[in-house]
């Protein structure tokens, strides 16, 4: 299943129990609560076994300071859903700022990692046991 907007993408391996993704631009209450609507229906695949999120966020920008306690409450709704682990591509100060928000919001300090490139991102969950799936270069996979 994959899903595309100007605001991000969400696509799900449930045979590798992976969910990838970007995120773009600024993100208003509208966005988040529209993200957080959709990654809830594709998660559902995966919801049953340990999975992991891996997301592209060197596009993302900022978001107003709503968005913090919605993505919040999604990333806590994800581990009690059976998330592993949630890793992060970010490369920005105040959007990795504001993602720390989110963690915390989220009550996910210990799942929840960050890496400044796709590589190192990768080496962790592939480290943790996980299988990857080739992705294309708009992070969804092939």
């Amino acid at each position: 299943m994959s899903l595309w907007h100007f605001e991000y993408t969400i696509d799900v391996d449930p045979e590798h129990h992976i969910m990838s993704g970007k995120i773009y631009g600024v993100w208003r209450k509208k966005t988040a609560e529209s993200y957080a609507e959709e990654l809830k229906i594709a998660a559902q695949p995966l919801i049953k076994e340990p999975w992991v999120k891996l997301m592209d966020l060197t596009n993302w920008k900022i978001a107003h300071q709503e968005v913090v306690s919605i993505v919040g409450d999604l990333n806590r709704w994800c581990r009690k859903n059976n998330m592993a682990w949630s890793v992060y591509i970010i490369n920005e100060r105040a959007s990795y700022n504001q993602l720390m928000k989110m963690f915390t919001q989220g009550d996910y300090h210990d799942i929840g990692k960050t890496f400044r490139t796709r590589h190192e991102a990768e080496m962790f969950l592939k480290e943790m046991g996980f299988i990857l799936p080739k992705l294309d270069d708009s992070g969804l996979f092939k």
